[in-house]
């Protein structure tokens, strides 16, 4: 896009910088003005079914988990782990898993989950992150989805080498299949053509470039397969115990704005373009 909203967290959160995390969807200040000393990559999260291949002897790491200290920031595949701290939003003694949701206190989006009494797991596709320095500068919310999505599926498959993933919500259900085809494909769209009548174009809401009458943007073209309402469950079960799947968790409602992007993307191609075998394009 002309504007680049796609960024790595892991290059650009840097220790003993101040930052603000912002609501996406309204702009409220979630987390304001705080300052990490410590800027930490966390493992997959599937690591832990890994371990037996790596020891001999029995797992070190049972029952240890990985918690935040003060002034730490751990981030993960689709969200970062804070230490909570007094923030007021935050359930301080979860008794349900509904009461473990995050709430953003003027839109009501859910924003994360308390982990622990002591940490907060934000979602990357639901919190914007400045530099104190930096005001809030609003981004249309599918625009934002696509782009923080892209790059997880982009980081992914380049470190893991891995190109199936399932997305999955909040509350344990599979809602896409994802398999990235490929990710050097460019898009040229003539700006002022008659097929743009219908409000929706290949590049959602993304804001036109102002280079002139055809407007092209790098894209990562997907093959998927929904899985709401029970659909593909034989092909999500056969993806869920395959080793060589990636998972990634975002709030549910998140995965179905995911969802309702890519079936509209899908239906902006030609017919004949839409399908790869039982896939959708």
């Amino acid at each position: 896009p002309s504007i680049d909203v796609v960024f790595t967290l892991r290059e650009s959160l840097k220790p003993n910088k101040n930052y603000i995390f912002y609501c996406q969807s309204c702009g409220d200040i979630v987390v304001n003005d705080r300052k990490f000393l410590r800027v930490l990559p966390l493992p997959s999260e599937n690591w832990s079914d890994l371990v037996e291949e790596w020891c001999c002897h029995p797992d070190p790491f049972a029952r240890r988990t990985l918690h935040p200290q003060h002034g730490d920031c751990f981030v993960g595949d689709t969200f970062l782990l804070l230490n909570s701290r007094n923030e007021s939003h935050v359930p301080e003694s979860p008794k349900s898993k509904e009461n473990t949701r995050v709430i953003c206190k003027r839109c009501k989006t859910m924003l994360g989950e308390t982990v622990s009494s002591g940490t907060i797991k934000y979602y990357v596709t639901e919190v914007v992150i400045q530099s104190a320095e930096e005001g809030f500068s609003p981004t249309p919310r599918s625009q934002f989805v696509q782009s923080i999505v892209a790059q997880c599926l982009l980081e992914l498959s380049s470190a893991k080498s891995t190109f199936r993933f399932t997305i999955k919500g909040d509350n344990g259900k599979t809602y896409i299949l994802i398999w990235l085809l490929n990710s050097d494909t460019l898009l040229v769209e003539s700006l002022g053509s008659s097929s743009s009548h219908s409000g929706f174009t290949l590049f959602g809401d993304i804001l036109t470039p102002s280079s002139g009458p055809v407007g092209s943007w790098n894209a990562l073209k997907v093959l998927y397969q929904p899985c709401i309402q029970c659909r593909n469950k034989e092909l999500a079960d056969a993806w869920e115990d395959d080793m060589g799947v990636h998972p990634l968790k975002f709030p549910s409602e998140t995965c179905l704005e995911l969802l309702l992007i890519l079936g509209l993307s899908t239906t902006s191609l030609p017919p004949s373009l839409r399908c790869m075998n039982s896939f959708q394009v």
